[in-house]
């Protein structure tokens, strides 16, 4: 009897393998794409199942050919920090005076020195000055001076798309950097129609104007208009928060991004010293710490792969800037440029063997519809990232996961493939994509990589390929 229940084990085990084979994945792939009216002409698939010997291409429909990937380029940037980085790296942000202290007094300047943390947000500020405080420093009779040389001065790099927007999907990079170089801003109702609508901005500093004239009106209604500007005036940003609030929303929040970082993280310094009792009598500008200067405090960023999570999870174009203009920190110690951690991009690209016909990276995050790649290029950069183990428990946990989190949190919710499916999303105008893995419940992975470059509609594509992925896992 026994025999008999394994045997029966093993026949179903069987067969639950060679139903998944090729010629039913295309047909599954053809099926669905004629159902949501997508070309398969434009779309770029590649996926395979099992590895080693049991490897077998489940798909192919022009693996090959060169596609605009969008944010799945975040991938190869994953694979390339990962290999330059060991797990735990970190980012220092460090804090220097000149000067005398005496009776509390420091009559000189502070010193805000920039180490490339891309994850540097108020935690890490609040560490910071609690050490500072130690210095037993209670005014600064002198500037605040923030040094961000490590990285060239420019914000957005000439691979970025050309357009620029305020939304904090496209913030500046600058080696001192604070909260993803975005400001928060929560907007309330006020208590009946016709009143000013109740406008925060967070973290609040003097680098941020606000301009409020937002109404509260009957209902449900959201019409806030948010935009934000470069004020002339001074050095800052002007945030104009117009339109009308339903009274019946609770706290809405809207994200836009800031132009200086390196001015930004000084009025925030500056803002956090007040909170804690410690007054600035000078300015706050930029410039370089002197090598006569002493060192007065110092904070560790997160570890690498926690950043490389940030990432991917939420598909942040900053922290791929950041950390590609880290890598660039191996080759040069001061003034590093975006292309000098490209060089190292590159280099790794090139050492994972993939065909130089099939990709054409110019920028990291894939915010640019410059880049180019093969889903079947796209796929061996998974490939590698899967086999090599030393960066496989990184990367695997850095990928949102279906239904769970990050930017799949909404997609495949409720069904088979629900925390099966872990992928990098990506979007631009009529470019969607999705590459990772989807497990199975026998044990196997597949490895897949879909990219459509098309007019249909993008919300199309996206259920598109989430009903693929259910077909396939179920």
């Amino acid at each position: 009897m026994r025999y008999l229940f394994l045997t029966a084990a093993l026949m179903i085990s069987f067969s639950a393998q060679a139903g998944l084979d090729q010629k039913t994945a295309e047909t599954e792939m053809q099926s669905l794409a004629k159902k949501h009216k997508v070309q398969l002409a434009d779309l770029g698939i590649y996926a395979s199942v099992g590895e080693g010997d049991t490897l077998k291409v489940l798909l192919d429909n022009n693996g090959s050919k060169l596609m605009i990937p969008a944010s799945i380029t975040k991938i190869v940037t994953a694979s390339a920090v990962l290999a330059t980085f060991p797990p735990g790296h970190k980012f220092k942000t460090t804090i220097w005076t000149t000067g005398e202290i005496n009776k509390g007094v420091l009559k000189g300047n502070v010193y805000l020195k920039g180490g490339g943390d891309p994850s540097f947000v108020s935690e890490n500020m609040w560490f910071l000055v609690n050490a500072f405080l130690r210095n037993d420093i209670k005014r600064v009779e002198g500037d605040i001076v923030v040094d961000d040389s490590l990285f060239d001065k420019m914000r957005y790099d000439e691979s970025r798309q050309k357009a620029r927007v305020d939304r904090a999907y496209d913030a500046p990079v600058g080696a001192m950097s604070f909260n993803w170089n975005s400001v928060n801003i929560f907007v309330r109702p006020g208590n009946k129609a016709g009143d000013d609508a109740r406008v925060y901005v967070d973290p609040e500093n003097e680098y941020i104007r606000l301009v409020m004239k937002a109404k509260t009106t009957n209902g449900g209604d959201n019409k806030l208009l948010a935009d934000r500007k470069e004020d002339p005036k001074f050095d800052g940003d002007l945030l104009h928060v117009g339109g009308s609030v339903g009274k019946n929303n609770k706290e809405l929040v809207i994200f836009k991004n800031i132009t200086q970082p390196d001015l930004w993280s000084g009025y925030n310094f500056k803002a956090f010293l007040a909170q804690r009792g410690v007054n600035v009598t000078g300015a706050v500008k930029n410039g370089e710490t002197p090598k006569t200067a002493s060192l007065a405090a110092e904070t560790d960023s997160k570890a690498i792969e926690q950043i490389v999570a940030d990432m991917n999870k939420f598909s942040n174009n900053y922290v791929a800037e950041m950390l590609t203009k880290n890598m660039g920190t191996l080759k040069k110690d001061k003034g590093v440029m975006l292309a000098d951690g490209m060089a190292t991009l590159q280099e790794h690209i090139q050492s994972l063997q993939i065909p130089k016909d099939q990709y054409h990276i110019e920028n990291p995050s894939g915010l640019t519809r410059e880049n180019r790649m093969s889903s079947f290029a796209m796929w061996k950069v998974l490939q590698h990232l899967r086999n090599d183990f030393r960066v496989q428990p990184e990367f695997l946990q850095s990928l949102p996961i279906a239904g769970i989190d990050g930017t799949l949190k909404k997609r495949m919710k409720g069904t088979k493939a629900e925390r099966w499916v872990r992928a990098k999303t990506g979007y631009l105008n009529s470019v969607v994509s999705l590459a990772g893995y989807a497990g199975l419940e026998d044990g196997r992975v597949i490895t897949f990589s879909f990219i459509y470059n098309g007019s249909t509609d993008e919300a199309t594509v996206r259920q598109y390929f989430d009903k693929l992925l259910e077909s396939l896992v179920n």
